[in-house]
């Protein structure tokens, strides 16, 4: 029996067969989209046989534009209609056109979910390799933080979520949604809903479920190893400051929002292993 010859793409290079791969780089790019990334996730999504007329269908609804109707062959026509839209599309549509994508080859391909997985891994190492402070996850774009900040932070998830500290794992979830919403992120949500979590697992290793963390830091001096436990309070008392009580003309900025999302995790992490 003759089998069609696979596609070149489909066999592994040589890199991928010696296990050589670029390194990541440091994200420098957030809210925006580049004109060499619209470009790239044309091509991504040509490669997994989305054809432009559907792209096209996502782009026109996403901006309120009508199709040209004398463009009727998939490529060159539609393809350069694409590419056109694209380009002069708000950057933070590039990503909800990722999203619809990937939804779009689950739904047209559910026999074969490896289409919308490669697809994913495709996007996501682009975004790795080029410095893009974002990821396809379950289908969602979220924000992307450096290493150390995503297993935290998703460790402080699991971890809750296997001690059924459910607030504090959906509080978490939230913050890191706050830091990954378009086309502003809610940075004050974000440093809310950290603090939330930690206080909400404070709170449940001693049984103390009345207490602010201000007021559990007083009771429980000694929890955070010295002099640890008063950076603890300074943090306690920055989020009091920027995130509950904000201060016209002075918001915080996305950094800090990361740094608390981060330094909450890690808490909560230190919290729940020691419990």
């Amino acid at each position: 029996m003759n089998l069609p010859p696979r596609k070149p793409s489909d066999l592994p290079s040589f890199s991928e067969r010696l296990g050589l791969d670029l390194p990541d780089v440091e994200i420098t790019i957030r809210h925006d989209a580049p004109e060499w990334l619209r470009s790239l996730v044309l091509s991504i999504a040509y490669e997994v046989n989305i054809q432009p007329s559907a792209l096209r269908s996502i782009l026109c609804e996403k901006m309120m534009e009508s199709p040209d109707l004398n463009n009727w062959s998939e490529f060159p026509n539609i393809d350069v209609e694409v590419h056109g839209l694209l380009e002069n599309a708000p950057w933070f549509f590039v990503y909800d056109l990722i999203e619809v994508t990937h939804a779009m080859l689950l739904h047209t391909h559910a026999y074969d979910l490896s289409r919308a997985g490669k697809f994913a891994e495709k996007i996501n190492r682009v975004f790795r390799k080029k410095g893009i402070g974002w990821q396809l996850v379950d289908g969602r774009i979220q924000m992307r933080g450096p290493e150390i900040f995503e297993h935290t932070v998703q460790t402080a998830i699991t971890l809750a979520g296997e001690s059924s500290r459910d607030v504090a794992r959906r509080e978490l979830l939230e913050a890191l949604r706050d830091l990954s919403r378009r086309p502003e992120p809610e940075l004050t949500g974000a440093i809310q809903h950290a603090m939330a979590a930690l206080e909400c697992v404070a709170r449940s290793v001693t049984r103390d479920p009345k207490l602010t963390l201000g007021e559990w830091l007083k009771r429980n001096p000694q929890t955070f190893p010295v002099p640890l436990n008063h950076a603890v309070e300074k943090l306690w008392g920055y989020t009091s400051e920027y995130g509950r009580h904000l201060n016209e003309g002075h918001p915080p900025s996305f950094e800090e929002a990361e740094m608390v999302v981060g330094v909450a995790g890690a808490l909560t992490v230190y919290l729940l292993r020691k419990a």
